[in-house]
């Protein structure tokens, strides 16, 4: 499920960096490991606008949490964190695209939901319950006899079963039922992770397309893809919203929406999550025309101390 905005807006916090900030840097001395992947869109009618010198208009934002969703396992380097701890990171590849903090809500052109966390994925297949009924069936049918394999059983030819008893085709059949359903639902997770951080965009996973290509030679791009959302991913998501008109009218509108992630297995989100911001922030409110993967090498993040302006709160 793609995250969206609460229907009331409690409270919203901005993260203000200016002349009074004591700045403090963090230095990221372990690079990213893995590939770190980045789906943008823009809505139609939204368009940075530019000053005379080329650079970006100042945008001013208020942010909004979104909420920590879990992962599987118990990992400090996220769990431990809360939502300004995060904001704070974030806010700084914002404010070099020029979306600054808004202190006044009169003056407060987005409202940015934040979310982030750890996918959760399905259990191997060759772990579960209906792989091992599978293995013990095929044990029981014996070694296939010439031009008898998986498929042709699993089509119930006739010529193909009929040397089989009654039990062993029952057993066979109950088995090939339970795997389906474990694949089938293995596919509506990897489609679920796939939405949550920008891999459905390539159109290849939980689509008739997807799985057509898998008995071709293109299958290789699909399988990538499969590959990385089946490991835990940390995952950052900014939804950018018209805050005037949800103010005023109190009407969704999303202007731009920008997904990052990278492998949770060989990396620590405290340290990962300033280097992969930076790395997103070039798709801040500019498309990235599908999904972008890359191997991100390390660097300097420069973290500000933030000063907390509450814009909202429960009373109003």
């Amino acid at each position: 499920m793609k995250p969206t905005p609460p229907k009331r807006i409690l409270r919203i916090l901005a993260c203000a960096m200016g002349a009074a900030v004591i700045a403090s840097s963090v230095r990221a001395d372990d690079e990213l490991k893995g590939v770190t992947a980045v789906s943008a869109k823009v809505s139609p009618g939204y368009a940075r606008k530019k000053m005379p010198d080329g650079s970006f208009k100042p945008e001013y934002y208020a942010f909004g949490d979104g909420g920590h969703w879990t992962g599987q396992i118990s990992d400090e380097t996220i769990d431990n964190l809360k939502f300004l701890d995060v904001a704070h990171v974030i806010a700084v590849p914002l404010a070099e695209r020029k979306y600054l903090p808004a202190r006044d809500p009169g003056k407060t052109d987005l409202l940015i939901m934040l979310y982030w966390g750890t996918t959760a994925v399905p259990e191997a297949s060759s772990n579960s319950m209906a792989y091992e009924e599978v293995r013990k069936a095929m044990n029981d049918l014996g070694t296939p006899k010439a031009g008898q394999n998986i498929h042709s059983l699993g089509s119930g030819n006739s010529k193909q079963t009929m040397n089989m008893s009654d039990g062993q085709l029952a057993a066979w059949s109950a088995a090939v039922t339970m795997m389906n359903m474990v694949n089938q639902e293995r596919a509506r997770e990897d489609f679920t992770n796939a939405m949550m951080i920008g891999y459905d965009t390539a159109g290849l996973i939980g689509t008739e397309h997807g799985l057509f290509v898998r008995g071709t030679a293109f299958n290789w791009e699909r399988q990538d893809l499969v590959n990385e959302i089946e490991e835990n991913r940390y995952f950052v998501v900014l939804m950018a919203y018209d805050f005037p008109l949800l103010w005023g009218k109190k009407q969704h509108k999303l202007l731009w929406e920008t997904r990052f992630s990278v492998s949770e297995v060989h990396n620590q989100f405290d340290k990962a999550l300033p280097l992969m911001a930076r790395y997103a922030s070039q798709y801040f409110g500019e498309p990235s025309n599908g999904l972008v993967r890359t191997r991100v090498p390390n660097g300097q993040v420069d973290i500000g101390t933030p000063t907390l302006i509450e814009l909202l709160d429960q009373k109003k």
